[in-house]
């Protein structure tokens, strides 16, 4: 298997900056990037299968194309936030932006996942101030109603953290909160959790979560009244949308109703829907079906 190549960029904050971490597949030369955005605790790796793929579909058809998967400030490779109240949309969707003003893409689009999809909604409206235009645009179970009560399971866990004696504890641990992700081999979950992990700090054996813990702060502040006033925000930027849009549901999540899939499918960019039978939130994007459908999407 191919190998991605990780590297950095300086991005600013009410502190003293951070870097952000990115993760290239392909060609860095291409004109076609696809910009891919993990959700709240995961990181840029769980791309991977999708990447190479898209990569290798492309190669087939004699076309090159860069995929840039990067960490959201706090997760993964990235650093870590003076500052936890940073911990919110709008620093990452500004870390997008100085992202997309590197690489200057040509043409350009996006893959987000649940909190990465509403990144890419943020982007969409902004990136013409960096000289770029999201093309294609696929939201993996999210929209601009997030479900109440999935904000409150996400909270049960989020910033709670505890060593892990091994990897294959630790993955354990995460398949009892993430059975909604669907099916998955043994094989094909043990490593979607290599990289969910880091060594302990302090040199002893075992391993502890990616991320920063404090990205649970602002996320705990977050009230059902407050939640429901955002939604008019989030309508408002999902109607200025002008990619086309493709929107993955998981027929069983709990993030994203049937009644705001298909009013998503009304208004707006009116994305073309496709749901997944045996899941929840959020698809992976791992099976073959899956990834196929995000491939011939982006590549048609």
């Amino acid at each position: 298997m191919s190998e991605p190549t990780l590297n950095y960029l300086p991005c600013v904050d009410d502190g003293p900056g951070h870097r952000m971490a990115y993760w290239q597949w392909g060609d860095g030369q291409a004109a076609h990037t696809v910009v891919c955005v993990h959700g709240l605790s995961r990181q840029a790796r769980d791309f991977d299968v999708l990447a190479q793929a898209l990569v290798a579909q492309a190669a087939q058809s004699g076309a090159a194309i860069r995929v840039i998967c990067p960490d959201v400030v706090g997760r993964g490779q990235s650093d870590w936030l003076a500052n936890p109240q940073g911990y919110q949309l709008p620093t990452y969707a500004n870390d997008m932006l100085t992202l997309l003003a590197h690489l200057k893409p040509q043409t350009l689009d996006w893959v987000g996942t649940s909190m990465g999809g509403l990144i890419g909604m943020a982007v969409c409206a902004h990136a013409a101030a960096v000289g770029a235009s999201v093309r294609r645009l696929v939201l993996n179970d999210v929209g601009p109603v997030i479900q109440w009560e999935a904000l409150a399971r996400i909270g049960t866990y989020l910033g709670h953290m505890v060593p892990f004696g091994s990897l294959q504890q630790a993955a354990d641990a995460m398949w009892a909160i993430s059975t909604s992700f669907g099916p998955h081999t043994p094989a094909q979950w043990l490593e979607l959790s290599r990289h969910m992990v880091k060594p302990l700090p302090d040199a002893r054996a075992g391993v502890r979560l990616h991320y920063d813990p404090a990205i649970a702060v602002p996320f705990r502040t977050i009230t059902q009244e407050a939640a429901a006033q955002g939604q008019a925000a989030l309508w408002q930027l999902y109607d200025s949308l002008t990619a086309q849009t493709l929107l993955l549901r998981g027929v069983q999540s709990d993030l994203l109703s049937p009644q705001t899939a298909q009013q998503m499918t009304e208004r707006g960019p009116h994305a073309r829907l496709l749901e997944f039978a045996g899941v929840g939130h959020a698809p992976t994007l791992i099976a073959a079906d899956q990834v196929e459908a995000v491939a011939s999407f982006l590549l048609a």
